[in-house]
């Protein structure tokens, strides 16, 4: 089986679960692109066979999340899972609807981004998270990021708690983002719940539980073909089509970019990349 499925990631584990669960099903190469914490939901697409080549095409895809923002309250992690480290209080202005929505519009646009020390990157060979729970300060170099669009959902006075919907770059710390908006609006906070709706084309709507998966319930695999259904096609004589394979580039008259490739009776070969004039293979049925 070679292609996506679209999960549904449910709290309580993690990608890397996921990743090994749905490969004791299927007994075959599974991947994923775009790690969710723990405690995230959502979108989670899962990349099977063949299918984990399209790794590089789906990293750079833009996400969009909808999120419950605690404030009020600041966490070591900046999300429930981490111990509370201050208490503020939070003005009530900034407790009224049209106040917030005009502190989340100006996030909107290119900018530079801090991530948290609970993270994955690295620095120095050792990931972040590992100087965290050691105490250990290092400095994280900023990283540029971009918002595209910010939506408030709804707000709750009594429980300090607010819900929005961002849609954002790749490589956006939503933690980070909970903590900035909290600190525009003169208080503390942090990332309550965390829902994945969308990266890049892939939406919720198409998500299936992993429980779902097991029971053979709604399963839709993304072929490799429909994920490329907007590239032009290219038709090759099978002699070309071997020297494509053998890793000759042919000669092809077309603008540089990824194309379809089919034989002459319209079987999918696979991707090509056209560069210079010159055409290679990229992925291999």
């Amino acid at each position: 089986m070679d292609g996506i499925i679209i999960i549904n990631k449910e709290k309580g584990y993690t990608s890397h679960d996921a990743v090994y669960k749905i490969k004791k099903m299927f007994n075959t190469k599974v991947g994923h692109t775009g790690t969710l914490d723990p405690n995230a939901t959502g979108v989670l697409p899962i990349l099977l066979g063949k299918g984990t080549k399209l790794s590089k095409y789906l990293i750079e895809h833009d996400k969009e999340y909808e999120v419950l923002l605690q404030l009020g309250t600041k966490t070591t992690t900046a999300d429930e899972e981490g111990e509370e480290v201050e208490k503020k209080c939070v003005p009530e202005q900034y407790l009224q609807f049209k106040n917030i929505e005009k502190i989340l519009k100006s996030f909107i646009g290119e900018s530079q981004q801090v991530p948290p020390m609970y993270s994955a990157i690295k620095v120095n060979g050792k990931k972040l998270y590992e100087y965290a729970r050691k105490g250990q300060q290092v400095e994280i170099k900023p990283r540029n990021i971009e918002i595209y669009d910010i939506e408030l959902i709804k707000v709750n006075k009594e429980e300090k708690q607010m819900q929005f919907k961002v849609r954002c770059s790749k490589g956006t710390y939503i933690r980070t983002l909970c903590e900035n908006i909290a600190e525009e609006m003169q208080t503390v906070g942090y990332m309550k719940e965390l829902k994945r709706t969308k990266v890049g084309k892939f939406t919720i709507e198409q998500a299936i539980t992993i429980e779902q998966l097991k029971e053979g319930q709604n399963i839709k695999v993304i072929t490799i073909e429909e994920m490329f259904e907007d590239k032009e096609k290219i038709q090759l004589e099978d002699d070309d089509i071997k020297l494509l394979l053998n890793g000759v580039k042919l000669k092809k008259e077309k603008q540089d970019g990824i194309y379809k490739i089919y034989s002459k009776t319209n079987k999918f070969i696979g991707t090509g990349i056209i560069e210079n004039g010159r055409l290679k293979v990229d992925i291999r049925i």
